[in-house]
């Protein structure tokens, strides 16, 4: 099977083609990079993504948050609905956990929020 990808490792964006057989990667073409034979590679056997969102704090406003590493992409609207039941508790520095173990991430605060 043949899938086209575009590398998001770095600025040149190159235009990927993989060769897959079953869920082995057999072949990477069109990468400029080494980076981009294993973006591709990852992609096409355990594509991963960073969630970014908000949280509700206890005053009602917002706190944006992100996972501290990538997850399993399958499992993001599961995540989300985990955010979502969230609630922060003020003050908010950046880089404080507002949710442990998600997907073997971490949900943390991208902003300041003061009470």
């Amino acid at each position: 099977m043949e899938r086209k990808l575009t590398c998001i490792v770095c600025p040149l964006g190159c235009e990927l083609t993989v060769q897959t057989e079953g869920k082995c990667v057999v072949a990477v073409t069109g990468n400029t990079c080494p980076k981009g034979k294993v973006y591709a590679e990852n992609e096409c056997t355990n594509p991963q993504r960073t969630v970014t969102s908000t949280v509700r704090c206890t005053d009602g406003s917002l706190v944006s948050v992100k996972t501290d590493r990538p997850i399993p992409k399958e499992k993001m609207m599961d995540c989300m609905a985990r955010i979502n039941r969230a609630v922060a508790a003020l003050p908010i520095a950046i880089g404080d956990v507002i949710l442990e173990d998600v997907f073997g991430s971490r949900i943390v605060a991208t902003q300041n929020r003061q009470s």
